[in-house]
Formats: C-alpha cells, structure tokens, sequence
C-alpha cells in the first residue's frame, strides 16, 4: 500500500518522546493562519511511497531511535486523512516494536460507521497522539482555519473514551489564540479529559512565511510577532489550573 507523502525528517526531536522518525503526510482540509506547512495542503499530491519503503529507510535509524526512546511521528497535514495506509504502516511498525504516534488535528474527524471503525482499529496499534486543539472559540476557530471545532472536540471526547494517550498542543498566537477566557475555557475543556499526559504550549513563530510566499499566497498574520517567554508562561499557568497533570512548555 501507498501513502501520499510530503516529506520525512530522520531526527525529529519534538514530536513525542525521544528521537522520532517524522513523516509528513501531504493532504490538510484545514487552512491555518499561522501554518507553516501551507504546502501539504493538498490532497492527493507529494511523493507516492510504500510501506515497504518506509519502513526500510525506518529500520536504518533504529539504534539511534531506540536508545532513546523514540519511534515513529506521522504528522502533516493531516494523517487521518489517510487511515488505511497508516493502519498498516503502524502494524508493521508493532511487529517491529517501534513506538507510533500520530500528530492529528482532528479536522477530518467523522462520527460516520466506516471511519469510526477504520479509526477504532488504527488507535489499536497507536501508542501516542499529539492534538492540536487551536481554538476552542467556534467562531475564533472558523476564523482562524476556515472551519469549525465541533468535529475537531467530538474528537478528544472519542480518544478520550478510547484511552488513547494524549498530548495536548495549542499553539500561541498574539491577538488571535491567548485571549485569557479563551484559554481558561480551554483549560476546563481538557479537564474534562481523562487520557491527557502532557500539555504543549507552541509559541507563534514565522519560520514558515517563505512557504506562503513561495506559493504565491498572503501571510495573513504578517504584523504579528511571536510571543515573549512570559506570555507562554501565563498562557500555561490559565490553561492548567484546571488540569491536575504533568505539562510541557
């Protein structure tokens, strides 16, 4: 089986624990002011791979991945877009004992019979998923993405009745995603979850603006600087009041 891939990193350090083989995935339906991988947006395109290949160029990182803990990050994108492949990919990667995590936005998420199963039997062989929550504003959502949130929280509450462990991002955009009763609602939301390990808060950061340029697109958050470490530490300090858990800046 093939998947529609953008591209892979061999030494991701920051997407799940230890060192991770990171595979980006091409296809997104949300469209994000601030993302910086505008160039995954399309479904269908990218490089046709197998698993067979993947898992080849996979093996040949193993010692430096299991020594520290590591393992396999599909990210994007949007990797649930991609069910079937990814199914299979993270089987061969079981059989192989490696550590699969899946970094979702939850923006394709259905509560349809055949996804539900689909998705039911690859949270068997997933380990971790990163969510990337973004607003839980639905309007500020829409607005921030171009589509709303109640599919992308139908989500969390599905991975929560599933157990699946969880790492919570947000990322922090100045003026767009730190009002205060914004993230102090998102706090109680995730108190509501019980499979939540970790929360990351992602500061705002355009790394990414030359990707937009190269396709011709307006950045539409060009007068926007990133934050400062205090205001990430504020932004931490509203969201987990409500959540009693270990966290991650």
């Amino acid at each position: 089986m093939n998947g529609n891939i953008h591209s892979i990193e061999t030494f991701g350090t920051v997407d799940g624990p230890g060192i991770r083989y990171v595979l980006f995935t091409q296809g997104c339906l949300l469209r994000c002011q601030f993302c910086h991988n505008p160039d995954t947006w399309e479904i269908g395109a990218g490089r046709q791979m197998a698993i067979s290949e993947i898992m080849e160029d996979l093996r040949s990182y193993l010692p430096f991945i299991e020594s520290s803990g590591g393992g396999i990050t599909v990210s994007g994108g949007e990797p649930l877009l991609q069910v079937p492949f990814l199914l299979e990919l993270f089987k061969e990667c079981k059989k192989a004992g490696i550590h699969t995590t899946i970094d979702s936005s939850g923006g394709c998420f259905s509560s349809s019979r055949n996804f539900l199963d689909q998705l039911d039997e690859l949270m068997d062989y997933t380990d971790l998923v990163l969510l990337d929550l973004k607003h839980i504003d639905r309007k500020k959502h829409i607005n921030l993405t171009g589509m709303a949130n109640d599919h992308i929280l139908e989500f969390a509450k599905y991975l929560s009745d599933k157990n699946v462990p969880v790492w919570v991002r947000h990322v922090l955009v100045p003026g767009v995603t730190d009002a205060p009763e914004d993230l102090g609602r998102l706090g109680e939301f995730i108190g509501t979850l019980s499979n939540v390990h970790k929360v990351e808060i992602l500061p705002y950061h355009k790394l990414g603006v030359y990707k937009w340029e190269a396709l011709g697109r307006e950045y539409p958050l060009q007068n926007v600087e990133p934050p400062g470490e205090e205001t990430v530490k504020e932004a931490y300090e509203l969201i987990t009041k409500c959540w009693n858990a270990p966290f991650l800046l």
